[in-house]
């Protein structure tokens, strides 16, 4: 059964309202989902996911919006770290630089720059994947007419590869449930396939490669080792030899 997750929700002050996000995120079958503040100082049990016996599992997560690459230092100690670039060139220092698991795309407003193949491909390369939010959409039209054109244009460039679909949702009634949410990545051009690893698969992989920025530190390379040279082989026996001398 696949797992579905929600990388992104709108943090808050008003704790009863993050507290109706995070029981509507488990309700519509959400396994995960972040938020920057310890999930203690917010409730004191977690609800249960429909359809399952465990709880949610809540995750700390950074969003740093960069104008200048000076706004950007890392940060591990939180779970999920992301980066949304405005402009071409942090964009590309993003895509193959910048230690970060997400890098976000803007669908509040029309797309500043053009989305090149070459930085996406380094992104996919480092194991980066790329966000697009969907709450926008149901809040105003215009953001829906921003979002559907910046999305269409980023699966175009990444081939439906390396993305993810969140709702970045400020309030319950802005969260759908993972099938809808596959069938607006229909709408963007994606492939039934993709577009249920973006809500499923894909969304496990950031959480692992979140763990793996915050734990290795190198990696370890081995090597088989060759096998034994002839004059190594071990010589037969001196009573074997006579035997064979007396024989002949």
């Amino acid at each position: 059964m696949s797992v579905f997750m929600d990388l992104n929700l709108s943090y808050t002050n008003d704790k009863s309202r993050m507290q109706s996000l995070i029981e509507t995120a488990a309700h519509r079958e959400s396994l995960s989902v972040p938020v920057p503040t310890p999930i203690k100082d917010l409730m004191e049990k977690l609800p249960i996911v429909q359809g399952r016996c465990r709880p949610i599992r809540v995750l700390n997560r950074l969003t740093v919006v960069m104008s200048e690459q000076c706004h950007f230092v890392s940060f591990s100690a939180y779970d999920l770290l992301a980066v949304q670039p405005a402009t071409e060139k942090l964009f590309h220092v993003a895509c193959f630089t910048l230690d970060v698991d997400i890098i976000c795309i803007s669908v509040t407003e029309k797309r500043p720059f053009i989305i090149k193949r070459s930085p996406v491909n380094g992104a996919v390369e480092r194991g980066i994947m790329f966000e697009v939010s969907y709450s926008a959409a149901i809040r105003d039209s215009t953001m829906r007419r921003y979002t559907i054109a910046n999305a269409v244009s980023l699966v175009e460039t990444c081939k439906g590869k390396n993305l993810i679909l969140s709702s970045a949702a400020e309030k319950p009634l802005e969260l759908r449930g993972p099938y809808d949410i596959s069938n607006l990545g229909l709408l963007f051009g994606l492939s039934d396939g993709d577009a249920k690893e973006a809500v499923s698969s894909a969304c496990r992989s950031v959480v692992l490669h979140g763990e793996t920025r915050k734990t290795a530190g190198g990696i370890v390379h081995t090597m088989k080792c060759c096998s034994e040279t002839p004059d190594q082989q071990e010589a037969p026996p001196a009573d074997s030899k006579r035997a064979k001398q007396l024989t002949e």
